[in-house]
């Protein structure tokens, strides 16, 4: 669902042109390690479940670590009870799980994310597995719009970690690129120097769509600060300079883990009855 991810980076900002009404294509969401994936992931989560379309089905392999805990949607927790975590163990788990998405009597997700794609995937290495877990990964998405019908469609993000600095060289990612027309890259950005953390956040939604780009910084007490890429802002029009191009802030822990007594961490573990781990 690139436009979910899209509204996150633009938070506050007017919609643009395709922007609104669409789940948009599937989206591969690449970053190196540590590279906040998790947190956009939740904060995308968020974002469509206050949309009205339906509840959000986030797939882990592991309960979340840290949470983006203050930003204005956390605050609102009906949100948060929309958002359904599964946390399948292995591939086989995680094939299981998609296989048998029209069993469950869960409500329809209006939007389905997958954590961490690398780590299933590093059990078979094989090309025709990871092409195997995309085409499933498509079919569970489709089926799910089928279900909702005139409500909507169901978008797919897919979180894979790139070890490697040469994308190119990185396990599975020409295979998975045909199954995700949109991939959103997280690069560190060397004008981050002296700042706890500096990402440059790339979007493309497809070869027609334009490609659009932001500055993701993380200060030292864990604040997030989001504004478009310098030449991006400057092809914003004189009307939506004001708005769009100032900073827009939230507050992540990305190097913090879920403790006992996280207001979260009850929730995050009830579905499933895992136990968040330390």
């Amino acid at each position: 669902m690139a436009e979910a991810l899209r509204r996150v980076l633009n938070a506050g900002c007017a919609a643009g042109p395709g922007e609104e009404g669409g789940a948009g294509p599937p989206l591969l969401l690449l970053g190196a390690p540590r590279s906040a994936q998790t947190s956009l992931l939740f904060a995308a989560a968020l974002e469509a479940a206050g949309e009205g379309r339906g509840s959000v089905l986030f797939v882990t392999r592991r309960p979340l670590q840290s949470l983006p805990l203050s930003t204005p949607a956390a605050r609102e927790h009906w949100r948060l009870q929309k958002v359904r975590f599964q946390y399948p163990s292995s591939i086989q788990e995680l094939l299981q799980l998609l296989a048998s998405a029209h069993e469950a009597p869960a409500p329809t997700p209006s939007l389905l994310l997958l954590d961490g794609l690398e780590e299933y995937l590093a059990e078979d290495p094989g090309a025709q597995k990871a092409a195997y877990v995309a085409a499933l990964l498509l079919d569970t998405a489709a089926y799910f719009s089928h279900r909702l019908g005139a409500n909507g469609s169901c978008g797919l993000v897919v979180a894979l970690e790139t070890q490697k600095e040469a994308e190119a060289d990185a396990p599975h990612l020409a295979t998975l690129k045909r199954y995700f027309p949109a991939q959103c890259r997280l690069q560190p950005d060397a004008l981050g120097l002296g700042q706890h953390c500096c990402l440059r956040a790339s979007l493309e939604s497809g070869k027609l769509s334009p490609r659009t780009e932001w500055s993701v910084t993380f200060l030292p007490c864990g604040e997030m600060k989001i504004t478009p890429w310098p030449a991006q802002a400057s092809k914003l029009s004189p009307d939506k300079k004001g708005s769009s191009a100032g900073s827009q802030s939230l507050t992540l822990r990305c190097d913090n883990r879920l403790g006992p007594g996280s207001p979260l961490g009850g929730i995050l573990t009830s579905e499933t009855g895992a136990d968040s781990k330390t």
